[in-house]
């Protein structure tokens, strides 16, 4: 072989060399960009989640708390009709008693 052969040899090796390091840094990027754009779609997907999980919870106490509202309601709606079923009974002792006081007042001075 002659040494321009040779020459020609070596300069078509590094040339090949040189396209293999290219196209490997190529993949290099390729690889880092997707790698980048799933780490991404990842961190998206777990706010997501977490947003979706929070207002379930947020939602879930609210019902929570209309039941509760709601219970506390009735339970004071009863209350206030015993306390008005009992003032109006007391309402006609109270009456009975006062006629009963002026109609003994009225007898004592007659």
């Amino acid at each position: 072989m002659s040494r321009t052969e040779i020459l020609t040899e070596i300069k078509q090796a590094e040339a090949e060399a040189d396209a293999k390091v290219a196209k490997a840094e190529e993949s290099q990027k390729a690889a880092l960009a997707e790698a980048r754009r799933d780490s991404v779609k990842k961190i998206q997907d777990a706010e997501a989640q977490m947003r979706s999980s929070y207002e379930s919870a947020v939602a879930a106490e609210k019902n929570k708390l209309v039941q509760e509202h709601e219970s506390k309601l009735v339970e004071g709606r009863k209350e206030a009709e015993k306390i008005d079923s009992s003032s109006n009974a007391k309402k006609g002792e109270a009456k009975e008693f006062l006629k009963n006081e002026v109609e003994r007042i009225l007898n004592v001075s007659a």
